[in-house]
C-alpha cells in the first residue's frame, strides 16, 4: 500500500480528550477566545471524543480548523456505529460519512482513533477485510486501541503493521503489551485513561515523570502523541501541563526522509 502521509513539522503532541478548561486551570491559558482557542494557545494536539458518541458536520470540522494555529492537529475517535455497534462488519456507509466528515479538517487533521469494545477479539479475515475498505478510502494516519487480549498477538501485530496502522500505548493496560506502543512503527500514540479510577484519577508526578522521558525517547524516531483522558475532574489538563512542563524534545525538527505532507 501506499506510503501513509504525516505532518512532520512537530515531531511530540501533548494533549487531552477534549478541550474544557477547567476553572482550576484557567490562569494558565489566555483568558481571550472560545476554550478551543485558548487551550491551542498551550498545546498543539487534542483527541475529539465526541465523534464517538455523534456525527459532526463538516462545516464545525471546517470552524474547528479555522480557529486554531497552523501546527496544531485533532486526533479523531471513530464512531462507535463502526465499532460497536457494527463490530467493523458492512460499515461501508458510516465509514464514508465519517471520513466525508473530518476531511474538513483538512491539514489539521492527525490520527483517527480507532477504539474497538473489550469484548471484540481478533479474527484475522475481519480486521483485514476493515482495514483493507478504511485503507482504500483513507491515507493518513490511523491508531487502533484493542481491548481484547486476542489483538496482542504476533498475527495481529504482522496485520497493522502490514495496513500501517499503530497501536495505542494505554494506562491501565488490560494485559502487559497493551502499555507499550505497538503495531506500525511510524507513529507512536500513548493514551492514559487515569489510574487507579479511570477517567477521575491524577497521575502522580513520578509517573508524569517517566512518561515525559518515554514519549520524548518515541519521538526521536517517530511522530508521537501523548493524550490524556482522565477528564472528569480536570486531572486531564493537570497532568498534560505537567508533562508539557518535561518536555525536553525541541518541537521541530528536520523532516525525516520519506515524510510526507498532511495525513488525509
Amino acid at each position: 500500500m501506499a506510503e501513509v502521509m504525516h505532518r512532520c513539522d512537530i515531531v511530540l503532541r501533548v494533549g487531552c480528550a477534549g478541550w474544557a478548561i477547567p476553572s482550576q486551570h484557567a490562569h494558565a491559558f489566555p483568558a481571550q477566545g472560545t476554550h478551543l482557542e485558548r487551550y491551542a494557545q498551550r498545546f498543539t494536539g487534542v483527541e475529539v471524543n465526541s465523534s464517538f458518541y455523534r456525527s459532526h458536520r463538516p462545516t464545525t470540522y471546517a470552524r474547528w480548523a479555522a480557529s486554531v494555529p497552523d501546527p496544531f492537529q485533532f486526533a479523531v475517535k471513530m464512531p462507535k456505529e463502526i465499532t460497536h455497534t457494527r463490530r467493523l462488519v458492512e460499515v461501508t456507509a458510516p465509514l464514508e460519512c465519517f471520513l466525508t466528515e473530518v476531511q474538513s479538517l483538512g491539514p489539521k487533521l492527525g490520527p483517527l482513533l480507532i477504539q474497538l469494545p473489550p469484548s471484540l477479539h481478533f479474527t484475522e479475515s475481519l480486521a483485514q477485510t476493515f482495514l483493507a475498505a478504511l485503507r482504500t478510502r483513507f491515507q493518513g494516519s490511523v491508531v487502533c486501541e484493542p481491548r481484547h487480549g486476542s489483538w496482542f498477538s504476533p498475527a495481529a501485530e504482522r496485520l497493522l503493521h502490514a495496513f500501517q496502522v499503530a497501536r495505542v500505548a494505554a494506562d491501565p493496560a488490560r494485559v502487559p503489551a497493551a502499555a507499550v506502543p505497538g503495531g506500525w512503527p511510524g507513529l507512536v500514540y500513548y493514551r492514559w485513561h487515569g489510574t487507579p479510577e479511570m477517567y477521575v484519577s491524577a497521575y502522580t508526578r513520578a509517573a508524569v515523570e517517566a512518561l515525559a522521558a518515554q514519549v520524548a525517547a518515541a519521538a526521536r524516531t517517530a511522530p508521537t502523541w501523548c493524550i490524556f483522558d482522565n477528564t472528569a475532574c480536570g486531572a486531564a489538563t493537570t497532568n498534560a501541563l505537567e508533562l508539557l512542563a518535561q518536555q525536553t524534545v525541541a518541537p521541530t525538527t528536520p523532516r525525516p526522509a520519506g515524510c510526507g505532507g498532511p495525513g488525509a
